[in-house]
């Protein structure tokens, strides 16, 4: 019986650089822990991750395929997710300028929700991963060879045939999700060590999140808006 541990500790470094690279999801995580904790921040992680879940469902169901296949409702959800992310980035430059939050402040069990189905929702509409879901992310669970960094963003194409594992097998799939757990409980436990150290780190990084954001943001619209037309 071969040994599932290669396949889980690859898992875990590919869920790991896939999730740390900077981008709107990340941008969410750091608003949401320097503003309403470690709890909110994990929260708002795990919103994106079971994003991820739902896209593996729906890939192997082919729901993915069909939405690449129809240019109209992916231009769509693109464009949902840029003016959310336009929306969010408004609230992360009220909380960056001392402004109103964007966030109810009753409790910090609903400012995690939030965070939970912020992260949700723009997961849902991002087509970078609607895209990994469809090549990449559904080949993991059928028999082959997949270059783990190779795929990380930004890097890649430095990295190629640095760690080449056999896909098909559950405990990839369970380490890649492992990963992606590591990051999204480790970064925001980082920002709020880096917080405690620093008092103007809060509205740092919720400025640096309102600009990720609004970039994406316009980025999603001017896409959607060349699909369409």
């Amino acid at each position: 019986m071969p040994n599932p541990l290669p396949s889980l500790l690859a898992g875990v470094v590919f869920g790991l650089a896939l999730a740390a690279p900077p981008g709107p999801m990340n941008a969410v995580i750091a608003e949401e822990s320097v503003n309403n904790g470690w709890v909110a921040g994990a929260r708002t992680g795990l919103g994106a991750m079971t994003a991820d879940a739902v896209f593996l469902v729906c890939s192997l169901l082919g729901v993915v395929a069909f939405v690449e296949r129809f240019p109209t409702v992916r231009a769509a959800m693109v464009g949902v997710g840029g003016v959310l992310m336009l929306y969010f980035a408004y609230g992360a430059a009220a909380d960056a300028t001392g402004g109103v939050d964007a966030v109810p402040t009753d409790g910090a069990a609903t400012r995690a929700t939030t965070g939970f189905r912020k992260a949700f929702v723009l997961a849902l509409t991002n087509p970078y991963q609607i895209l990994f879901w469809l090549t990449i992310g559904v080949g993991l669970l059928e028999p082959g060879r997949l270059d783990v960094f190779a795929y990380t963003p930004y890097v890649g194409g430095d990295l190629t045939g640095l760690l080449v594992v056999r896909t098909g097998s559950p405990a990839l799939i369970v380490g890649f999700f492992l990963g992606i757990t590591v990051w999204i409980t480790g970064f925001p436990a980082a920002l709020r060590a880096a917080q405690r150290r620093v008092d103007a780190f809060a509205p740092v990084v919720a400025g640096a999140s309102a600009l990720v954001l609004a970039g994406f943001g316009v980025v999603f619209l001017v896409d959607a808006v060349r699909t369409l037309a």
